[in-house]
């Protein structure tokens, strides 16, 4: 495939400034990160990287093993189950598929032979030490430094042994948010093609799906769901309650500190002349169901008992969009008018609303937009964020529609 006069013009360009600035480098020099032809992200990069790296070197440091260290990833029952897809999309287009740990080692690649044949000669293999503080600026490096998806083309690669390739990089998250690692489709830079960042992130989406779905369920005695559903679950099985019940437990797991007798009424009647024994009945049907576990004069939980809104609750306030994001399905008891059910539910959808109308990372919009689907401003967020050739934007533009004209 003959690179188009673009690409032909734009590796050119790169390489008069990666020549610039590489007779005058070192852990001192100064990028100039409004240069017309160097990325931010890229200038910023190549000047962390000047303090470890050499830009003249020819390959990556590396491991002589990773056996022990990829039979104890996490994401090695993802990327084996989705081994073959990821091979076939990489082979198909001449590209090599990569993934890495938390770290920047290289776990697992496959693909197009010759191209896994060149890798190997700079030790872009399992083994090799891609991080920024060995390798420089990449697209594994830039990807785990930044937490989001990037692309590193010919000469805004550090090291000029790299300056031949292109590379599309993603980082995988497990279900609590954590950073799990990266993966990449590289190829030569003849090959650059926009369509390649948004099939490391359908794979990305894919491995993500696999460690939701093969996550070992917690080892829970009781569990309250109360997000979009209502129910409560005693070792795994429903336990029958009444929807007021269920509000009330819930308030109990929201407020760790608990409520006074008079408090709790208020927050679950509000100005309704309601007696005080149909509160206490409540309540006590409550301990049976829940194995004795809440406090008599001031009504608290004293036992373990796990709650989906409070695990949101707990990834809103600690900053953890993706971790949000994730537990978030639905608004908190959908249908109750209970006072303090109705304050704490706004208090969640205002909060995960607002995180996902902050972050830069476009996955967040589209995943909450799956379960707000009458927010015009989720849409259009996603939407902002999505590359123009992103094959996601087809389903939130129908969102976005929908959304218009319920």
């Amino acid at each position: 495939m003959a690179p188009s006069r673009t690409l032909t013009r734009q590796r050119a360009e790169l390489e008069k400034e990666w020549t610039r600035w590489a007779s005058t480098a070192g852990p001192r020099a100064r990028i100039r990160p409004d240069s017309s032809v160097l990325r931010t992200d890229v200038a910023r990069s190549w000047q962390r990287s000047l303090h470890t790296v050499d830009p003249g070197r020819t390959v990556a440091p590396g491991l002589d093993r990773v056996d022990d260290r990829w039979a104890e990833s996490p994401l090695r029952g993802p990327v084996t189950e989705l081994a073959g897809q990821m091979r076939s999309i990489a082979e198909d287009a001449k590209y090599l598929a990569v993934v890495t740990d938390a770290a920047g080692t290289v776990l697992w690649s496959g693909g197009d032979r010759k191209l896994r044949r060149r890798a190997e000669d700079v030790n872009f293999a399992p083994g090799g030490c891609w991080d920024e503080s060995h390798m420089g600026t990449n697209g594994l490096s830039l990807a785990l430094h930044d937490d989001q998806p990037a692309t590193v083309f010919a000469a805004e690669h550090l090291v000029a042994a790299l300056h031949g390739w292109v590379c599309y990089a993603a980082p995988i998250h497990a279900p609590d948010g954590r950073l799990l690692g990266v993966l990449d489709l590289s190829s030569d830079w003849s090959r650059s093609h926009p369509m390649a960042m948004a099939s490391v992130r359908s794979l990305v989406t894919a491995v993500e799906a696999v460690l939701r779905t093969s996550a070992p369920p917690p080892a829970e005695r009781v569990r309250l769901e109360c997000l979009g559903t209502a129910r409560l679950l005693r070792h795994g099985r429903p336990v029958p309650l009444p929807p007021r019940q269920l509000e009330i437990l819930a308030l109990l797991a929201l407020e760790p500190d608990g409520y006074t007798p008079d408090q709790l009424h208020a927050a679950v009647y509000g100005d309704r002349s309601i007696s005080t024994s149909t509160l206490k009945a409540d309540v006590s049907h409550l301990r049976r169901a829940t194995g004795g576990e809440i406090a008599n004069r001031r009504y608290t939980l004293t036992g373990p008992l796990s709650c989906d809104a409070v695990d949101l609750l707990a990834a809103i306030t600690s900053g953890d969009t993706s971790g949000a994001v994730w537990h978030y399905r639905g608004p908190l008891l959908p249908g109750s008018d209970t006072p303090g059910v109705v304050e704490w539910r706004d208090y969640l959808d205002v909060g995960i609303r607002t995180a996902v109308l902050a972050s830069d990372r476009p996955e967040h919009a589209i995943a909450f937009g799956e379960r707000a689907g009458g927010d015009i401003a989720v849409h259009e967020h996603a939407l902002r964020l999505l590359p123009t050739d992103d094959v996601r934007r087809a389903v939130v533009a129908a969102r976005l529609h929908n959304a218009r004209h319920s």
